[in-house]
C-alpha cells in the first residue's frame, strides 16, 4: 500500500487484513477462466486484485462487534482486534473505493470493458448482491429459515462475487454469451457448493485449519444447511450443486480441467 497517499493507519490496517492469507478463490476463478479460453491470464491481474479487496473488506467489516463480533479471522486476531473499530471500518472502506480505482485504471482493456466489468462489480458487491445477502443473513439470525431462504442468502452474500469472478474473466476473454450464460450456471452451483462446505466444517472440521472456532454459527444460532437439512442431508445437497457445477462446465464446451478441479477443490476443502 506504499503507493497510496493516506494515513499510515489506515495502509496498515487495510494491507494486514489483505496479507492474512486465505484461500483467493475469487482470483484463482477469474484467471483460471483467462486461462480456460486460452488467454494470458495477466490481463486480468487488476480485476483478480479488486476482488480479493472487496471480498477482504467485506470480511472486516463481518467480523465488527456490530455484525458477526468475531475475534478470530484466519487463524488471526480480527482487524479491529489489532487496529481498533474505527480504523476497521475505514480500512474495509478503503479496499472497497481502491478497487474500483484499481478496476478503472486497468491499462490494455478497452473503456467500454472496463466500465462494463465496473458496473458488474457494483452491483455483485452492493444491495442487490453481497451487501443484500449479508443483510438478510444479519436479519435471519434467531429465526428458522427455509432452505430457499438460506439458498437467497448465501447466493448473495457469497455466490455473486463468486459468479463475478468467473463473468469477469470470460468478458476479459472475449467469450459469447452463451459460454458467459453457462460460466455464470457453473460459477452459481459452485458458489452454493462453497457455502455448503463452510456450514459442513463448522460442525465437522478442524479450528486449526478453519481459523475460527467449530460451532460457531450454531452458537450463534445462525440457520445452516446442516441444521436445516441434518449433516448428511447437506452433504447430499453439496454433491448435487457440485454435480450442476460440472454439468453447466461441460456444456460450456472451454476444454479446461483446471475450472473442474476448483469445483472438486471447493467441495472437499477442510479449511
Amino acid at each position: 500500500m506504499q503507493r497510496l497517499d493516506a494515513p499510515v493507519t489506515v495502509k496498515e490496517a487495510m494491507d494486514y487484513s489483505l496479507k492474512a492469507g486465505g484461500k483467493r478463490i475469487r482470483p484463482i476463478l477469474l484467471l483460471a477462466t483467462l486461462q480456460a479460453f486460452r488467454k494470458d491470464p495477466r490481463i486480468g491481474l487488476d480485476a483478480a486484485a479488486a476482488l480479493e479487496m472487496i471480498h477482504t473488506y467485506s470480511l472486516i467489516h463481518d467480523d465488527l462487534p456490530s455484525m458477526d463480533d468475531d475475534d478470530l479471522r484466519r487463524g488471526k486476531p480480527t482487524n479491529h482486534k489489532v487496529f481498533g473499530e474505527a480504523a476497521a471500518i475505514l480500512a474495509g472502506d478503503g479496499l472497497l473505493t481502491y478497487s474500483f480505482e484499481v478496476l478503472a485504471g486497468t491499462k490494455g482493456i478497452p473503456a467500454e470493458k472496463r466500465l462494463q466489468l465496473i458496473s458488474l462489480l457494483a452491483k455483485a458487491a452492493g444491495p442487490e448482491g453481497m451487501v443484500g445477502g449479508q443483510a438478510a443473513d444479519m436479519e435471519g439470525e434467531n429465526k428458522s429459515l427455509s432452505v430457499e431462504e438460506l439458498e437467497y442468502i448465501h447466493r448473495n452474500k457469497t455466490g455473486r462475487l463468486l459468479a463475478y469472478s468467473v463473468m469477469a474473466g470470460a468478458i476479459l476473454a472475449d467469450a459469447g454469451e452463451q459460454q458467459i450464460r453457462l460460466l455464470k450456471d457453473y460459477a452459481f452451483h459452485i458458489g452454493l457448493a462453497f457455502q455448503i462446505q463452510d456450514d459442513i466444517l463448522d460442525v465437522e472440521g478442524s479450528e486449526e485449519k478453519i481459523g475460527k472456532p467449530v460451532g460457531s454459527d450454531i452458537n450463534k444460532f445462525k440457520s445452516t444447511y446442516p441444521a436445516i437439512l441434518t449433516l448428511e442431508g447437506a452433504k447430499e445437497k453439496l454433491r448435487f450443486h457440485l454435480e450442476k457445477s460440472k454439468e453447466a462446465l461441460a456444456e460450456s464446451d472451454i476444454g479446461n480441467g483446471l475450472l473442474f478441479q476448483i469445483a472438486d477443490l471447493i467441495a472437499s476443502r477442510d479449511h
